[in-house]
């Protein structure tokens, strides 16, 4: 009986698989099978870190250095798999933001995400595979406070769409996620966030923001991973240009 979540021999590639979603990926793929992982992170202790059964290549760099990927494409032909996931968060109202600071996320977010899934489509060629988008709920429903962050994830979503069109008569499936809140240590830099842990603890803080969740919690990096995994697996083998929203009910 084929197992449809069966990565076993396959390749991929997880960008900020450090921490997070990304690690939570890369275990994921590793336990499944997947023969071959290309990470990638501008903290390589963190990639260091990782203990994978899998033939690893870690590689430790910003997703938006156009350099880092013209070297690692070509390392990378036939990859089966892609998790695009690497991004960094911000704060302020739009009226407030210098654009610096909107050109720093948008880099990374956007930018860093186009190189990423441009190198990923050409190493898998004409051979078929599959991509999911990190996006997040913020590019669904406007929330406050985050405009560049919401703004790229909106965009790098209906990227995904863009690619899936562009790359079905390849094989290829694109798909985006779009996660509501995730306890990963990407609220870390928030001050509003530093100011809640130093009153009343990090699990605390969790909690609290959560309440706006109907399920009541914020999700697991773990819970994350598997439905990636689900989406790049060949149990979603008729699924492509599909944004996933994962969020215990927050866009309700």
């Amino acid at each position: 009986m084929t197992i449809l979540q069966d990565f076993e021999g396959r390749s991929a590639l997880v960008t900020g698989a450090a921490s997070g979603i990304g690690a939570a990926c890369a275990q994921a793929l590793a336990a499944r099978g997947a023969a071959r992982l290309w990470l990638v992170d501008v903290d390589g202790a963190g990639l260091d870190a990782l203990d994978l059964s899998s033939e690893v290549h870690r590689i430790t760099g910003s997703v938006a250095d156009e350099a880092l990927w013209q070297e690692l494409e070509p390392q990378m032909a036939g990859l089966d798999h892609a998790v695009v996931n690497a991004g960094i968060g911000a704060g302020g109202p739009l009226a407030e933001l210098s654009l610096t600071e909107w050109r720093r996320v948008m880099a990374v977010n956007l930018d860093g995400a186009f190189l990423t899934l441009a190198a990923s489509l050409r190493a898998m060629g004409e051979t078929g595979g599959s991509a999911v988008v990190v996006a997040s709920v913020t590019g669904l429903k406007p929330v406050p406070g985050i405009g560049p962050y919401g703004v790229s994830k909106a965009a790098v979503a209906h990227m995904a769409r863009i690619a899936a069109v562009e790359h079905a008569k390849a094989g290829i499936r694109v798909n985006a996620i779009a996660p509501g809140g995730v306890d990963t240590a990407i609220w870390e830099s928030g001050e509003d966030f530093q100011r809640s842990v130093a009153a009343i603890g990090r699990e605390a803080t969790i909690k609290a923001m959560a309440k706006t969740t109907p399920l009541g919690r914020f999700a697991t990096s773990d819970e994350m991973a598997a439905t990636i995994c689900y989406l790049l697996s060949d149990a979603a083998a008729n699924i492509t240009g599909h944004v996933m929203v994962s969020d215990g009910g927050f866009t309700l």
